[in-house]
């Protein structure tokens, strides 16, 4: 199934993990790509000199990626070139990951850039699995870390099925993943709106929804969870999207070598 054919209806609490099938016709890639600099890459990172030796592609993760709209949306946007017709962005190699196989299937049959982008079924909480498609994926280019990953409106179903702690582990599995982390977190409100979903269709709440003690200001949390030690820093805020969610950026703090 292909991202041009139509896909099948099913309730928002029916998709437990936000693998909606039909989620990029609500809320489009568009979204988020109003408000990131086409060249991000190109501040972030210094693009190699003909001198340099073994220059590398810059690696990017993309986690909880559905059906590959915003995966595809974002390598287009990102691989613009800038004003000056000289600054061509650096070559940018893609994997992304979702937990759900149908999605991944309609993802890699709709691939426009299959030498560019790399599609893979993937549990992120998992710590052996990630192991296999993550790393292999890196040691394809002799690297440890990806360059910037991003998450986008994931986190809250990592914390509805995986809880407080979950969410920690998720957030610092990124971080050692990662140079840097664009996260768009979920606020509050969605919590409550999946929660209500998942009852009004008679199905068990999430098993940690009413056990959670971060709540509230979702931005402020992540951002207090991945600053508080030392982790990461804040560096941008991109703003809203039209679904109230911040876009963050992060550069994860390493020790010197």
């Amino acid at each position: 199934m292909s991202n041009s054919e139509p896909v099948p209806h099913v309730e928002p609490g029916a998709a437990p993990y936000g693998n909606f099938p039909n989620y990029y016709t609500f809320n489009p890639p568009e979204n988020r790509i109003s408000l990131l600099p086409a060249e991000l890459l190109q501040k972030l990172f210094r693009k190699p000199t003909e001198s340099d030796r073994c220059a590398r592609p810059l690696l990017g993760l993309d986690v909880g990626c559905n059906s590959g709209d915003l995966s595809v949306a974002l390598y287009n946007h990102l691989m613009q070139p800038c004003s000056q017709a000289s600054d061509v962005p650096q070559a940018l190699r893609f994997l992304c990951c979702d937990i759900d196989p149908d999605l991944i299937t309609r993802a890699q049959a709709s691939n426009p850039f299959p030498d560019f982008i790399s599609y893979a079924t993937l549990d992120i909480m998992d710590s052996l699995a990630v192991q296999g498609p993550v790393k292999d994926f890196l040691q394809q280019f002799g690297c440890s870390t990806f360059d910037i990953t991003f998450c986008m409106s994931v986190t809250m179903w990592i914390h509805l099925n995986y809880g407080d702690q979950g969410l920690v582990t998720f957030l610092g599995r990124l971080a050692n993943l990662s140079e840097y982390l664009l996260i768009e977190p979920q606020p509050w409100k969605c919590y409550r709106l999946a929660a209500r979903r998942l009852r009004k269709l008679g199905r068990q709440d999430f098993d940690h929804f009413r056990s959670l003690s971060i709540r509230g200001d979702m931005a402020e949390n992540i951002t207090q969870i991945l600053t508080g030690e030392g982790t990461a820093k804040l560096i941008h805020s991109f703003g809203n999207t039209s679904w109230d969610r911040s876009l963050l950026l992060f550069k994860v703090q390493r020790p010197p070598c």
